[in-house]
């Protein structure tokens, strides 16, 4: 193995050691809002998470918190759903590269026309993904976060995650895949976790997580309390 090979596997064992480590080290020193785990209510019905709260920050003031440019997108489900997202390729979070996808809160009513003046279409393992006309870009921009997504670049073990979130109020497993959802409703947080992968946490409002729920229940078992 070259030198240079040696350094580049150096250098990311290092990075996974610091994140995985800062789930077991209170005094790391990190900014709170870039812990996963750094879960604020605002309300009772918000949740704050990353410096941003959700239904109420838009993606500019994403954009300035985590010093990158989120690339927007449409995306049409096989059954005729529409959905806006905006996706953070690379984040780096607590010394550690993540990626993050934003759910954007579009009023029903615009996203067809969004739709219609989509520059291009291209298929996608769930559906259709449309490049957005550059006014509909804006104004995704302007509207709310509704929900958000976070993959870091590191497995993490269940008595980690459960050391810094506790113990979950539901699992379920899916029947398709075995992975499992560990569930925090008070949260609004679903973390995915199994099958060797990386974890997978997404964020929306405590009101707003039974739509993350019921699908699970239609397609896994509950597991455990």
């Amino acid at each position: 193995m070259t030198m240079e090979r040696k350094l580049y596997w150096a250098v990311g064992i290092l990075s996974i050691l610091i994140f995985a480590s800062s789930f077991f080290m209170p005094g790391k020193p990190a900014e709170k809002t870039d812990l996963p785990w750094h879960i604020e209510h605002p309300a009772a019905d918000k949740v704050r998470i990353f410096g941003m709260t959700l239904g109420q920050s838009t993606t500019n003031e994403a954009e300035q918190h985590f010093q990158e440019q989120a690339k927007p997108s449409l995306f049409k489900s096989p059954d005729g759903q529409l959905a806006a997202e905006m996706f953070f390729e690379q984040v780096t979070l607590a010394e550690m590269k993540s990626k993050i996808v934003l759910s954007i809160a579009v009023p029903a009513t615009e996203l067809q026309g969004m739709y219609e003046r989509g520059l291009r279409m291209s298929g996608t393992g769930s559906g259709k993904k449309i490049t957005l006309a550059p006014e509909d870009v804006t104004r995704i921009r302007a509207l709310p976060v509704s929900g958000l997504t976070y993959m870091p670049s590191v497995r993490l073990e269940e008595d980690v995650v459960s050391k810094r979130f506790g113990q979950p109020a539901q699992r379920i497993r899916e029947k398709k895949s075995g992975a499992v959802h560990w569930l925090y409703p008070q949260h609004g947080l679903d973390i995915t976790l199994g099958n060797g992968e990386k974890p997978v946490l997404q964020y929306v409002s405590p009101k707003e997580f039974d739509k993350l729920l019921q699908p699970l229940l239609a397609g896994g078992e509950v597991i455990g309390q």
